[in-house]
């Protein structure tokens, strides 16, 4: 696990200054604090830094191929490396290392760019091919690793972090209006776009070639619902998924240092756990984090009782409002792109106490991705089906709930009575997000007039849009999995995975996103995955006997970071000072007033929680990367 940058030059005569991909370097040293490389080839200049995981007296990087043409920076892991050395043994190349880095460098030499459709595992790799005069840097499928990538007037940067490819001062600091709209849309930042206007991601199961100054992109992989007749009925499929699942936790823990895993009491994690004992034969550390107060869900006692029945060395603490505000600085910081995501701020936390003992994490990100375990997925099954009914009992259907609604026990139901005659591509964001979110109903009051006009040309929902279009033979759940897989996953979820835990300089594993786990999901019919109310119901019963009852049992509650009541009540003053600075206020996109009565309202009722979290991120990130500010 590392953090990589570099540039390359388009003109053939022009060489780049290693100097620049030094202070690139720099600035992502929390990545990989024990080595670091560099690899000088004039118009190219490949960097890295290393937090040693696999071979750690010779995996030094960057890594060249026996004549020294083709060379390598990688961030990653790749989980069936040790067959495919061998394959390529078989074929004549000679190795020098036992890594798995230098299983990429000959598998390139041997296929070429189609080399990632070979590799198992997450990854990130930008290789320089001397012979061919290119540039060819990859993606893992599901965006497990991130990378981004900037093209300049004379040639191209690329860099794990935005912060590293900032470092170079020919790319302009340039936000872009329409991601603040996007931003805002979903919370988080889908597709290709980040909020500066020339830097960009380059997308999961993509990959990119600089060759004869041309830059290009590829998709090399996507997600397919395809449900196979060779999956069997449902007890051969559960059967099935318990041997994946064990041949894959064990592909993870693949490691030269010490492999902990990350406890929420969850089901998911739990199951992993219990693979990992399995896998191990001995205890293995895990870690678990709460929250100061006793009237907030506490995920402490349900990992307590994982880690008895499994016997690992249990680790847990407890974080307070001061910490959550101190932190969030830094939680910008890092994350680089505003993300809402309020429980990144507890991950750091918990995995600066573990990083006191291990170098990788296991964690059970995912499960609720690939298996479909969010309420959100099954009630939305049954509206769908309910609009089947057709006029004139959709409006009458529509009435109902929203009546059912205005009962206080009920009121989730009245978001429901809007969405009976809107189409599911048009309502459906993704997980988190949809038309009817606080900065979706209110644009004409919240933005400004020039902000309005600035972003009225671009629909900042279209990432989603995309993806509905691409599957619109499928049925309700797949295209909703297929939407969220595609944005709500790697832009949200694995950004913060990645980066807050590589602020600790710790590696975070997922074994429940490996591809062949997701394929495998996919290939599953719906009733497979949610069943009247059952979500997740092959995961679930496939654990049974493994996890305990009280955990298969308990109902979903995510990771319930008390964000509502600390923005209401500790943090209350510090969200003001930031959204009514007077910086804050001229920035143009707000109305001044609208921003008043948000603050007020959210105050007095603890509303618009996420809205309040999202304007104070992005207020911060306005002051970290565009005036310099801590």
């Amino acid at each position: 696990m590392c953090g990589i940058a570099g540039k390359v030059a388009f003109d053939a005569q022009q060489r780049v200054d290693p100097s620049l991909v030094e202070r690139m370097l720099k600035t992502i040293v929390h990545r990989g604090p024990d080595d670091d490389g560099m690899y000088c080839g004039g118009r190219v200049v490949l960097g890295h830094r290393r937090l040693s995981i696999i071979d750690l007296s010779t995996g030094k990087q960057p890594i060249t191929n026996e004549d020294r043409t083709v060379w390598i920076v990688f961030n990653g892991e790749i989980y069936n490396y040790k067959e495919l050395r061998r394959e390529l043994l078989a074929k004549g190349h000679k190795f020098e290392t036992n890594s798995d880095t230098e299983v990429i460098v000959h598998l390139y030499e041997e296929f070429g760019p189609d080399c990632v459709t070979r590799l198992r595992g997450m990854f990130a790799f930008a290789i320089w091919d001397a012979r061919k005069r290119a540039l060819f840097i990859a993606r893992d499928r599901v965006g497990i690793k991130p990378l981004y990538y900037c093209v300049t007037k004379d040639g191209l940067d690329f860099a794990s972090e935005i912060k590293a490819i900032l470092a170079d001062p020919a790319v302009r600091l340039e936000v872009d209006p329409n991601g603040i709209a996007r931003f805002l849309t979903f919370f988080y930042m889908p597709g290709a776009e980040t909020l500066f206007r020339n830097i960009s991601k380059l997308e999961p199961g993509h990959y990119l070639l600089v060759q004869d100054g041309n830059v290009s992109t590829r998709q090399y992989w996507d997600l397919e619902f395809d449900p196979r007749p060779q999956n069997g009925n449902f007890q051969t499929s559960k059967a099935a998924l318990v041997e994946l699942l064990r041949e894959t936790v064990r592909d993870h823990m693949i490691a030269d240092v010490p492999v902990g895993v990350l406890l929420s009491g969850g089901v998911d994690s739990t199951a992993l756990l219990s693979f990992v004992v399995e896998e191990t034969g001995e205890s293995v550390n895990t870690y678990t984090v709460g929250f100061e107060g006793e009237q907030f869900a506490d995920e402490r006692t349900y990992a307590k009782l994982a880690a008895n029945k499994f016997g690992s060395r249990h680790f847990e603490m407890t974080i307070t409002p001061k910490e959550f505000q101190d932190f969030l600085p830094k939680y910008v910081w890092h994350m680089e792109e505003p993300v809402c995501e309020p429980p990144a701020v507890a991950l750091y936390y918990v995995t600066k106490l573990a990083s006191k003992d291990v170098k990788v994490l296991i964690s059970g990100e995912g499960g609720d991705e690939a298996f479909a375990g969010y309420q959100t997925y099954r009630n939305l099954i049954w509206l769908e089906r309910l609009k089947r009914v057709g006029p004139p009992w959709t409006g009458a259907i529509a009435e109902v709930l929203d009546g059912l609604g205005r009962v206080p026990a009920l009121n989730r139901l009245q978001k429901y009575s809007p969405l009976m005659t809107v189409p599911l591509k048009d309502y459906y964001f993704s997980r988190n997000s949809s038309p009817g979110s606080y900065f979706n109903r209110m644009k004409r009051q919240l933005f400004s007039a020039s902000f309005q006009e600035a972003t009225q040309q671009t629909d900042p929902a279209k990432p989603a849009h995309d993806c509905f279009a691409r599957v619109s033979d499928q049925n309700v759940l797949n295209q909703m999995l297929y939407v969220d897989s595609k944005t709500w996953l790697p832009d949200d979820l694995l950004i913060k995975a990645d980066k807050i835990t590589m602020a600790n300089s710790l590696e975070l594993r997922v074994p429940l996103l490996d591809h062949k786990v997701l394929e495998f999901a996919a290939a599953l019919p719906q009733h497979y995955k949610v069943q009247g109310i059952t979500t997740k119901r092959i995961l679930k019963e496939a654990f049974e006997g493994r996890v305990p009852q009280e955990i298969l049992d308990r109902k979903k509650t995510g990771f319930p970071v008390p964000v509502e009541t600390w923005l209401k009540e500790d943090l209350k003053g510090y969200v003001q000072d930031i959204l009514l600075d007077r910086r804050t206020l001229e920035r143009g996109y707000f109305e001044r007033s609208a921003v008043h009565e948000l603050v007020k309202d959210s105050a007095a009722s603890g509303s618009n929680t996420y809205e309040l979290f999202s304007l104070v991120t992005l207020e911060l990130w306005h002051r970290q990367f565009l005036e310099g500010t801590n």
